[in-house]
């Protein structure tokens, strides 16, 4: 049988997500002990046991929605015929069980100027692990990102996204130097199963981005409610420290779920999908002058 801290252990070195289940008190007869665990991994499939029986399947479901809300609670689990019916158990005791999320949220930064140094000391600090992705070794180095859990320079983004896999308890953050940059490196996190991309930039260069992969036809099937940009709450700052600020507040709501109703500075996801819905500006007849803003 697997050890529940190895796995946990290798999960997490793996980015994947889980929830971790303890027996914390028990009251008359139960098959569950204090100290028992179980380890719900994303899929539903475990390891360990706080018992068996009709509980432990209780116990899966319930990890599963802390995993989905990254809370974690302290649960009640009654064994008697009238709580568990007639195929349950009929112990007649209580299980008290704490569930804990294990996931640690990953972000990946591209680009390595000073608002991306900024961004990866206070996202550190909000309790990501970041990755600094970036084209030139004399910015993207272990001395200017101290606080990084890797950083990678090679000679050319593309080579870089062979290093790296964003899964789906990742944030990506484009902070690159260019457009063009920020074009590939938009692209390319909105083909991995990450749930947020983050771009900075006026709403005019989103809306240029997005047209750029339109025409390309690199937006089909892309979920672009996923899309934050231009990135970040509305705080009015404009420093770096203050741009760092708004956009770790922002990856922090949507990791707890709170984003909606908060001031942002993102397009709205309808206007992004009109215009991604759109027929690549080679096959329109439309006026050559016309551009997207």
């Amino acid at each position: 049988m697997l050890d529940i801290f190895e796995e946990i252990a290798r999960m997490r070195a793996a980015g994947e997500r889980g929830a971790l289940a303890t027996v914390i008190s028990t009251r008359g007869s139960t098959p569950g002990k204090e100290t028992m665990r179980l380890l719900v991994r994303a899929s539903g499939t475990f390891v360990g046991t706080v018992g068996g029986g009709c509980v432990e399947a209780d116990v899966v479901d319930a990890a599963l929605e802390v995993l989905r809300e990254d809370t974690p609670r302290r649960l009640t689990f009654r064994l008697t015929e009238a709580e568990t019916g007639t195929t349950g158990l009929l112990c007649g005791g209580e299980l008290d069980v704490f569930i804990e999320p294990i996931t640690v949220p990953a972000l990946f930064l591209f680009g390595a100027g000073h608002v991306s140094q900024d961004l990866c000391d206070i996202a550190t600090r909000a309790g990501f692990r970041v990755t600094v992705v970036d084209d030139r070794p004399a910015f993207a180095n272990p001395e200017r990102f101290p606080s990084a859990r890797h950083v990678v320079a090679s000679p050319t983004f593309e080579e870089a996204f062979s290093q790296i896999a964003p899964g789906p308890s990742s944030c990506c953050v484009v902070v690159t130097r260019g457009h063009a940059m920020d074009l590939e490196c938009t692209d390319f996190a909105l083909h991995t199963p990450t749930p947020y991309v983050g771009l900075i930039g006026s709403k005019v260069k989103v809306r240029t981005v997005l047209g750029r992969l339109r025409d390309a036809e690199r937006l089909d099937g892309i979920d672009l409610d996923r899309l934050h940009a231009p990135i970040g709450l509305d705080l009015g700052g404009g420093t770096h420290g203050e741009i760092a600020v708004a956009v770790v507040a922002e990856l922090v709501a949507h990791r707890r779920g709170v984003l909606d109703g908060l001031r942002s500075k993102r397009l709205p996801p309808e206007a992004m999908r009109k215009l991604a819905s759109r027929p690549p500006r080679a096959s329109r007849n439309a006026d050559p002058e016309e551009d997207d803003r």
